[in-house]
């Protein structure tokens, strides 16, 4: 338990943390990258270059900070967080490393601002915090370990089939090498892939949905080739996997982890939506639905560039044909040519609430989408303009958890 005067000095740089917040992130992975190189094996360059890990970690403390005499208020925060940690192989003696450089980042950036009783106060409160994540965390390790055909860290699994999807996306199935059984997964969830790169310094690890459902004898992850435009680099990772991952090769891989999950105990109407690779978990929950839960009823929603790079289509299509709880739906924001002369698709254009009110009857549903920023904020807009509740609304960010409020 915290003391009274150090729960009254964390609350009190609450405002600090709002204006000075990304500052102290930005300059705390400086700090800690310098000291302790390799941690670059574990954490994503490219989220690092863009700044996306350094906001998130600042919304993390900034909540903590707010909520330092309630930390079960971020509870489910701090789970979505460990999920991701599990799956990278954080360890406890990461901690320490974290917070010392985490402490002189706040000294760094504030200065005389940082007096000895504030950054003790800290040190003090991030102790707490790092024990919470440590335990909720190997209750994970325990959990994946301990599943029928689970492990611990990571796995060595055999590419068995490459596929090309779409122009730029490609499914590779996997399987154990060791021959052993799969642990099962609750659809939506993710993996890790560990890569070793010629002429790369560090590995790099990168998470993917798993885009099967489950009880498969393979995984199944589908990756969009990252090929960079405009400030987002190239992805090192995925353009490996396409150009030169082949089948017979070897990746090691991460069990299962993530907690956007389909609620296969509801009997509500579910509705996906998708955008670009965002379809990958959203192919997970309409097999698992259409499998186990045929009389649900559920709309699948994807929108694409176009045809050259919507992935899938034929199967989603194959799915909505045969079950007749299915309705599918497809926009294209810049449809080709042949696009337009053949159909394929129901609208040009995005997602909005006319459209979607004009194609399902009510709002009476569970909604699940995953996609790039732009388009999730759009589609939680939309639902939230047409009055659906907050526990009816479930949503994946691609990488460190971001914000859909504008």
């Amino acid at each position: 338990m915290l003391s009274q005067q150090t729960v009254r000095i964390i609350k009190s740089t609450v405002p600090v943390l709002e204006v000075h917040g990304k500052a102290i992130t930005t300059r705390f992975y400086e700090m800690m990258f310098a000291n302790h190189p390799e941690l670059l094996n574990i954490f994503n360059h490219a989220n690092q270059k863009q700044g996306r890990q350094q906001m998130a970690l600042a919304n993390a403390v900034y909540a903590a900070a707010a909520h330092i005499d309630n930390l079960e208020a971020i509870l489910p925060a701090v789970k979505q967080i460990a999920h991701k940690h599990r799956s990278l192989g954080i360890k406890p003696e990461h901690y320490p490393i974290v917070g010392e450089n985490l402490l002189a980042a706040i000294k760094n950036v504030l200065g005389e601002a940082a007096t000895d009783e504030i950054i003790n106060a800290w040190a003090e409160a991030y102790g707490v915090i790092a024990d919470a994540f440590i335990s909720v965390e190997e209750g994970m390790y325990q959990e994946a370990e301990g599943a029928e055909g689970g492990w611990r860290d990571f796995r060595d699994f055999v590419v068995v089939k490459k596929e090309e999807e779409s122009a730029v996306i490609t499914s590779f199935y996997l399987q154990p090498k060791d021959g052993g059984p799969l642990p099962p997964f609750q659809p939506g969830q993710y993996i890790s892939v560990k890569m070793t790169i010629p002429g790369e310094a560090y590995t790099h690890i990168r998470q993917y949905s798993l885009s099967v459902s489950p009880g498969k004898e393979y995984y199944r992850i589908s990756v969009k080739r990252e090929d960079g435009e405009q400030e987002r680099p190239a992805g090192i990772v995925s353009s490996y996997l396409h150009r030169h991952v082949k089948e017979g090769d070897v990746l090691p891989i991460s069990a299962p982890a993530g907690d956007f999950l389909l609620d296969t105990q509801a009997e509500t109407p579910v509705v996906l939506l998708s955008g670009g690779v965002g379809l990958t978990p959203m192919v997970s929950m309409l097999q698992t639905i259409v499998e186990r839960q045929p009389k649900r009823q559920v709309a699948f929603i994807h929108a694409a560039r176009n045809s050259l790079t919507h992935a899938m289509k034929e199967q989603v299509a194959e799915i909505a044909r045969r079950h007749e709880n299915v309705a599918s739906y497809v926009l294209y924001s810049e449809p080709t040519e042949e696009d337009r002369e053949c159909g394929g698709f129901d609208k040009e254009g995005y997602i909005d609430l006319p459209w979607l009110q004009a194609q399902l009857s009510d709002n009476q549903a569970d909604f699940y989408f995953c996609g790039p920023v732009p388009f999730m904020k759009s589609v939680y807009r939309a639902l939230k303009e047409w009055g659906v509740p907050d526990e009816r609304i479930h949503y994946e960010f691609f990488g460190p958890m971001g914000s859909l409020m504008d």
